[in-house]
């Protein structure tokens, strides 16, 4: 996988999702600093996840082509840094979701897509 582009799809999701939350938070009168500084420190742990996954992809592999596994270490590598990648991916966009319908509550069609976007993030869960 390409690391760059996963860690910059995570860092812009983010940044969406924190964006929506201060506006979320303007809307409703509600803007608090230490729930930003949570928020914030909170994005910052998904970034040193995903960088993190994106390494164990990168050792797994230098660790099979040592071993003379390599087309095994490399799934191994892919598998868990794509389901890292996929869960911040699903989590960030309810989250985007869920502070969007919260500004706009006429958006209804942002309920349906969050149910089943939560559902989809329950059953990995379960996983």
């Amino acid at each position: 996988m390409n690391y760059i582009i996963m860690l910059i799809i995570v860092l812009g999701l983010a940044i969406a999702d924190f964006a929506t939350g201060i506006i979320k938070a303007y809307v409703h009168h509600d803007l608090s600093s230490q729930k930003m500084r949570k928020g914030g420190l909170n994005k910052l742990t998904e970034m040193v996840v995903m960088a993190t996954a994106c390494g164990l992809e990168i050792g797994i592999g230098l660790l099979g082509r040592y071993y003379q596994t390599a087309e095994l270490a490399g799934v191994a590598g892919t598998v868990a840094s794509g389901a890292v990648f996929t869960y911040i991916v699903i989590m960030e966009l309810i989250s985007i979701f869920e502070n969007y319908g919260e500004i706009s509550p006429d958006a209804v069609w942002v309920r349906k897509i969050t149910k089943k976007l939560r559902n989809f993030k329950d059953k990995e869960d379960d996983e």
